[in-house]
């Protein structure tokens, strides 16, 4: 029986985790005593979901990771690669199916590395997203959650109860939810393609539409290859560092249908640029903004340090909730504005702001926390290492008339202390880090400055489960904790948290 939307050796999605040549070499004596070998076919049972999408096999006892496999079936595979501790294996085939398991609706889901999740139904998506949370607060954080069964010590700092974590929530209709592509060029026989990578690889899928892109993604980036093609452009070759157009970028504001087309080019001049502007004008009469940012460095990050205007404005505009802003081409805007709204929800419901707190966002960006709690507090301070965010960020105050904010360039950690030191007293720090979680630095400033709510926002379990064992060490408490599935379909999961300061009701 062939898997319906597995992997492996099956379909291939993951395929290109270890391109390139291999060169034959003598196994080492340890991996005899394991009870798996390379190259042999075993029966697994399927218990988990890893923070790669991966199914979580388990064989005499050995763990091995299955691509394409799902909690709760039973299925053959094939052993691939072999660690002390685990190993990865292919999966030949599905002997006990879960009822969980659905049909990609995507025609390149086998081979793209977009989405990692699309053959497990959204109801159980959610529950495993929330579990992902679950096992990272126990493992890493050893912090006891309520419902749960005790793992070790119970930590009294989270109350005899444990830490609540509710059901994550979804989306009601989870496709169609990203106002950004970010699509890498190639060329494939002589022709202009774009697509996203594979599975682990720099190989490009050549992509005709997304179905977690918004519509006018798709269209811009099929118009684009149309006139590329027809100028004669040619795509960035990375191993050859020739070639010119490496990205399009498109951000749509999802409210405003606002449109902005960014074309990222290994090259300060764009051949028949006017002609580019002009095809893509005609072809796409919603875009406000053509831009193009220059990225001559031999790097994987996409964009450069310089992006001029080719025509229209330097942003566009979209709303949270109430409050509007100005995405500039390098600016970071949230990828799901309806999913953002119920973050950014849960933070302010956190919060508990009655219009006299003094409120501190230390990982502000270009003030998209910051502004949403603005409504309904006395005063904000915003804090962000990137001086070009807090540039954004006072404009897009300015935008919406808040004179009860203010921003600062700088670490947090360093920004902090001075203001305490200018009588500025927080109620409550907000924290919106990175995927490495907060600066320890930044936690220990925290912990010295007491506030009685911290309010983090994340989006990696692991470094969130990190950083909550050291707040609670130094004093807090974790009351709950809300997954919200920001990526449907990816086997990402945002989250935002509630702490108090002991003896805080």
């Amino acid at each position: 029986m062939r898997a319906k939307g597995s992997s492996g050796s099956v379909s291939g999605k993951h395929k290109d985790r270890k391109a390139g040549k291999s060169v034959a070499k003598a196994a080492p004596a340890w991996m005899a005593d394991l009870p798996v070998q390379i190259g042999q076919q075993y029966e697994a049972e399927i218990i988990g979901i890893s923070h790669d999408g991966e199914g979580v096999g388990r064989v005499n006892g050995f763990t091995l990771f299955v691509a394409g496999a799902l909690p709760g079936e039973r299925a053959l595979v094939r052993v691939e690669h072999l660690k002390k501790q685990y190993g990865h294996a292919g999966l030949v085939q599905l002997l006990e199916e879960s009822t969980d398991r659905v049909k990609p609706d995507c025609g390149i889901y086998e081979e793209c590395g977009g989405c990692q999740l699309q053959h497990l139904s959204y109801e159980a998506q959610l529950r495993v997203k929330r579990q992902q949370v679950v096992d990272n607060l126990q493992r890493i954080g050893k912090l006891q959650v309520a419902g749960e069964p005790i793992l070790g010590r119970l930590d009294a700092a989270t109350s005899e109860e444990g830490i609540v974590v509710h059901p994550t929530l979804g989306m009601t209709d989870p496709w169609r939810y990203r106002n950004k592509a970010q699509v890498p060029f190639g060329e494939e026989q002589g022709g202009l393609i774009g697509g996203f990578y594979a599975q682990g690889s720099h190989r490009i899928i050549n992509m005709d539409e997304c179905l977690i892109q918004h519509e006018s993604n798709d269209e811009v980036v099929a118009r684009v290859k149309e006139i590329g093609a027809r100028l004669g452009i040619r795509a960035y070759d990375e191993e050859r560092n020739a070639g010119l157009l490496r990205h399009v970028v498109v951000k749509v504001g999802f409210r405003t249908g606002e449109i902005m087309v960014v074309l990222v080019t290994n090259g300060t001049e764009i051949p028949r640029v006017a002609e580019w502007v002009a095809g893509i004008r005609a072809a796409l009469p919603g875009v406000k903004s053509i831009c193009h940012n220059i990225n001559v460095k031999q790097t994987n990050v996409i964009f450069g340090d310089e992006t001029r205007v080719l025509w229209g404005s330097e942003v566009i505009y979209d709303y949270i909730g109430d409050v509007k802003f100005a995405i500039s081409a390098r600016s970071f805007f949230q990828v799901n504005p309806v999913q953002t709204q119920v973050l950014y929800g849960k933070a302010l419901e956190y919060a508990a702001l009655t219009g006299d707190e003094v409120v501190i966002d230390a990982y502000c960006g270009i003030g998209t926390i910051s502004l949403f709690l603005a409504q309904k507090a006395g005063q904000v301070y915003g804090v962000e290492i990137v001086e070009e965010a807090i540039s954004d960020a006072r404009k897009n105050a300015e935008l919406n008339g808040m004179s009860n904010v203010h921003f600062e360039a700088g670490p947090a950690e360093v920004v902090l202390p001075e203001w305490t030191r200018q009588g500025v007293r927080p109620d409550v720090i907000v924290v919106d880090p990175p995927r490495k979680g907060c600066d320890p630095a930044l936690l220990t400033t925290i912990l010295e400055l007491q506030p009685r709510r911290v309010v983090y926002v994340s989006c990696s379990a692991s470094t969130l489960a990190r950083d909550l064992r050291v707040l609670v060490d130094g004093g807090y408490t974790v009351v709950e904790v809300t997954p919200v599935d920001m990526f449907p379909h990816t086997v990402h999961v945002e989250c935002s948290v509630l702490l108090k300061w002991k003896g805080q009701e």
